[in-house]
């Protein structure tokens, strides 16, 4: 059977979109509710009536809670908010405590002017999601809505009208922890999540009751920190701002974002907190926002550490480079009045932040309804759970499948299974199978082991295996870590990991199968202020899984972890594994789905796992050398030659273990070759970008016995341009659902958007040039075609 199936391409505007000589009323309104008269005037109106230290007091964002950095503040939060020197808290969560302070501010203070809230709501607030990467490995925008859409609605009902998410960094080296928040390592596939995200927060309509103001995060190419290391400097060309980090920013720009952070990072030289030319001429002057900068935690005061001046000057910097909102920094509303009276900093700097924030109240109606009723105390109800276990679903990315001898492939375990033994620290761990930067409940988590007692009974052997941290690790993070001890944050003491090992052992030669649940302890090993050097498994897990799998018995691996890690020797030793990432509270009932086969794996890669750390910075759309390593930059096939004097590793292979995009299923997909509507197109019809130059076809079929998902990549590669262009580079993907032996054919659009590039004058262009097109299951799909764009 064949269908036809068009497929559901989310344009990207991977570009600048405007160019710099077009006059205000010509450039890209990204968000009509910021841009309306209504709501403008309505500013105007009232920032006639404010006074100087009233419109600084709206640039200043205090938190009264948690914390992820030092505080500049010891400050009576209530006095500040009724004299109106408080624009926005965070970390003020629920109805009482939200309307305690909104209060304050709409009757006590001259104006009235409402608070906003803001907390980092991640990966859904109470509902607790799989983390952002995993989201990305579904390749599904509508999962990452679902999550934005829950988040938001519980948000909303705690009082929060502004989350810290999406985090959009291009993340290509998971030795940053905060490779947990993103999307992955791929621009095209993290715009369109991000645009996906923003959809879910907002609804497209801020004023309604349950959307919040969703602010994209961290801008600008934060996720490229040199080293991995959490805060640090980036160095890159303008060439490469533009067409890798920059687009996923862009993008949640084009959705209406009404709320960009700035990054800690410096860009070649410049801390982002202090750059008019990516803050105000790449993101309001070319792409049009009119909503506003917030900083990220002390960033602005912490440009003193970034020797660009003392308190007074880093403010001024930061201000007239276009950050509006000073988050815990304590300079806004200390510095700048002096320097506006004294002439240092003109007023209508001052009122032009004021502008952009005041908008943001107006279109989510906090002047009208600025108090949250409140509601029930939470409940992980069936309903909530469904959505949770749905999207978890399909995160899991099925890394390796392999037959054993006399037995077949392990998965999808057969539902009557014998004696399986469950082995490893993360089995039954409530609070690290949540991920990293949750606000739920561990307490809603349902494990592994909860859920396949559940289903196997006395027939499930259990046993912990050994601790996730060992003595050294133990030591590290008790020097580094607040707010508790690690011991302290243990919900029994940690096993004698020689005794568990030695009683593991014995429980898999008692079993048919084992399942080993190992990784990395979210709590303390990922998010921000995480970054690590070995990405191994922590503490004795590896010594574990050795012993388990010595013993003889089919060992499944389950990972569950927020990074890409380092799996070189379970890849050569393990038969099946499965890459779980930290699931939430529906962690147990999705991994189980994935086992015993009642959902068929559709997850996909959204960054590269390395062979050796070495590697690392690791990516699928490497440029290419004058000595390629032969079968590695011209065919990407994933073996080194055996020449020295090429670009190589003398002890490694150059790819990556599994690399972007990979992901197996419990059927097979056969792909033909692509074929395109026109091989050749004048380079003139592209450049009018009225639209696609050509639409490539592919047909895919089921060719296995069960139905399954296939994650369908289209991939491209510019052979003459100008400057160099990367051996491959994702431009469009679908999920395609197929039946046993169905075929579908797809259709994919190349325009402007996908064939251009930047040039040496970083500006976007398409040539007259030969483009290699590629469609298949992964970044090493082989059914090949090219396209010539000809004078």
């Amino acid at each position: 059977m064949k269908t036809v199936f068009r497929a559901r391409i989310l344009q990207l505007a991977l570009l600048s979109t405007a160019p710099s000589f077009l006059c205000a009323a010509q450039r890209p309104v990204p968000n009509p509710q910021l841009a309306s008269k209504e709501v403008n005037a309505r500013v105007e109106a009232l920032l006639r009536k404010m006074t100087l230290e009233e419109k600084i007091g709206q640039l200043v964002q205090y938190s009264a809670g948690f914390a992820t950095g030092p505080s500049a503040s010891n400050l009576t939060y209530d006095e500040l908010v009724a004299k109106g020197q408080v624009g926005s808290m965070l970390n003020v969560v629920g109805a009482d405590q939200t309307n305690h302070f909104q209060h304050i501010a709409v009757e006590k203070s001259r104006l009235h002017i409402p608070i906003l809230f803001g907390l980092d709501v991640i990966h859904g607030d109470h509902t607790t999601f799989p983390i952002p990467l995993g989201i990305a490995a579904s390749w599904d925008p509508e999962a990452a809505e679902t999550v934005a859409r829950t988040g938001a609605v519980e948000a909303r009902a705690d009082g929060i009208n502004m989350v810290f998410s999406p985090m959009v960094d291009i993340a290509r080296d998971p030795r940053w922890g905060r490779i947990i928040e993103s999307n992955g390592e791929d621009p095209y596939l993290s715009s369109v999540l991000a645009r996906a995200w923003v959809k879910g927060y907002q609804q497209d309509d801020l004023a309604k009751p349950d959307s919040v103001a969703a602010c994209v995060k961290h801008y600008a190419a934060y996720g490229a920190a040199i080293a991995g290391r959490d805060y640090n400097a980036t160095d890159m060309s303008e060439q490469t701002l533009r067409q890798v980090y920059l687009p996923p920013y862009h993008a949640a720009v084009e959705a209406g974002v009404a709320s960009v952070m700035s990054s800690f990072n410096s860009i070649n030289g410049t801390p982002a907190t202090a750059d008019s030319f990516t803050l105000t001429q790449i993101l309001r002057k070319e792409w049009g926002f009119d909503g506003f900068v917030d900083s990220d935690w002390g960033a602005v005061r912490e440009l003193m550490n970034h020797s660009i001046g003392d308190g007074p000057t880093v403010a001024r910097k930061a201000l007239e480079a276009g950050v509006d909102m000073d988050m815990e920094g304590n300079l806004y509303g200390t510095t700048l009045a002096s320097q506006v009276r004294s002439g240092k900093i003109p007023e209508g700097v001052v009122d032009e932040a004021v502008r952009r924030i005041l908008r943001v109240k107006f279109a989510l109606g906090l002047f009208d309804h600025p108090y949250t009723t409140p509601g029930p105390v939470y409940e992980a109800t069936p309903d909530r759970r469904a959505v949770a276990r749905k999207v978890a679903d399909e995160t899991m990315v099925l890394l390796k499948n392999d037959p054993v001898e006399g037995i077949g492939t392990l998965l999808p375990l057969p539902s009557k299974a014998k004696k399986v033994a469950l082995i490893g620290p993360l089995a039954d761990d409530q609070r690290d199978l949540l991920g990293a930067w949750s606000a739920g409940d561990p307490k809603n988590v349902i494990t592994l082991k909860q859920k396949l007692t559940q289903r196997l009974g006395d027939r499930l052997i259990y046993s912990i295996g050994c601790g996730l941290l060992a003595g050294e690790d133990e030591k590290i993070l008790e020097a580094v870590t607040f707010g508790g001890s690690v011991a302290g944050a243990q919900n029994a003491p940690p096993p004698d990991d020689d005794k568990s090992i030695a009683e593991a052992v014995a429980a898999a030669k008692q079993a048919d199968v084992a399942i080993l649940a190992l990784g990395e302890p979210a709590n303390w090993m990922e998010g921000e202020a995480a970054s690590r050097v070995h990405l191994g498994f922590t503490g004795n897990q590896e010594k574990l899984l050795e012993a388990v799998v010595a013993t003889g018995k089919p060992v499944i691996l389950v990972v569950l972890s927020g990074r890409p890690l380092q799996l070189k020797w379970a890849a050569e030793h393990v038969p099946a594994i499965l890459q779980a990432w930290s699931p939430g509270i529906e962690a147990g009932p999705a991994v189980a789905d994935i086992l015993f086969g009642d959902i068929n794996p559709s997850g996909k890669l959204p960054s590269s796992f390395p062979r050796a750390v070495g590697q690392e910075p690791l990516y699928y759309a490497q440029l290419p050398t004058g000595r390629p390593a032969t079968n590695v930059d011209l065919t990407h096939m994933p073996a080194n030659s055996e020449e020295k004097f090429v670009s190589r590793y003398m002890d490694e292979q150059n790819s990556a273990l599994f690399p972007f995009g990979w992901g197996l299923s419990y059927t097979r997909f056969r792909y033909s070759k692509p074929s395109l509507s026109r091989a050749e197109v004048p380079l003139q019809e592209v450049l009018s970008n009225k639209g696609p130059a050509t639409m490539v076809g592919v047909d895919v079929t089921n060719v296995g016995s069960v139905a399954g998902t296939e994650v369908v990549q289209l991939y491209i590669r510019n052979t003459e341009a100008s400057i160099e262009q990367p051996v491959r580079e994702l431009k469009g993907f679908a999920r395609v659902q197929l039946a046993p032996g169905e075929t579908k054919h797809l259709t994919f659009p190349l325009a402007f958007d996908q064939l251009s590039f930047y040039n040496v004058d970083a500006k976007p262009v398409v040539e007259s040039t030969t483009y290699k097109v590629w469609v298949g299951g992964s970044s090493l799909a082989d059914q090949e075609t090219d396209l010539k764009i000809v004078e």
